[in-house]
């Protein structure tokens, strides 16, 4: 099992996605995870703590675990089964422990909200994981671009949207 950090956060607006990278602690290797682009909104909002107009789920969830005396413990990203990465909550209330599915999108998401560690098994590491020098082009943004984005480009590409920008690419 390794720790991991949100490395980035990058969009692309015209195949609507987004990808989140996740980095070992000793920065060698690098996990990218194709996610949605309103899952890497709510990670991005949440690593810059800009709150959302109204609770996201990841607001309601943290929320409603803090309500039951419940804390999530940490995430892990633990298996990569075609093509498709899963993760699993680690919740406990008292002497309680709880694991629950999730997308590893969403888990990242509540974990960086309930500021819970995020871990990532070797198994997944050494199958989907990089070195920085093997990341494509799509996976590795530009040097201008490596940082988030700020607040006011955030806003310009949401005021930007358009329906079109939603139609299934399938």
């Amino acid at each position: 099992m390794h720790r991991v950090k949100i490395g980035t956060v990058l969009f692309d607006q015209a195949k609507g996605a987004a990808i989140v990278t996740l980095v070992d602690e000793a920065g060698r290797r690098i996990l990218p995870i194709f996610i949605g682009l309103w899952e890497g909104m709510a990670i991005f909002r949440e690593l810059n703590r800009a709150p959302a107009p109204r609770p996201m789920l990841h607001d309601l969830f943290c929320h409603v675990l803090l309500g039951f005396g419940a804390r999530l413990e940490k995430v892990i990203v633990d298996t990569l089964r075609d093509n498709t990465f899963y993760a699993r909550l680690y919740v406990r209330q008292q002497d309680a422990a709880v694991v629950i599915d999730a997308r590893p999108s969403d888990a990242i998401a509540l974990a960086v909200k309930c500021q819970a560690p995020i871990y990532v098994a070797e198994e997944v590491l050494a199958a989907a994981g990089k070195v920085e020098e093997e990341l494509t082009a799509e996976e590795k943004a530009p040097e201008e671009r490596r940082e988030a984005p700020s607040t006011e480009d955030v806003r310009a590409w949401l005021e930007n949207l358009r329906p079109e920008d939603f139609a299934d690419p399938h």
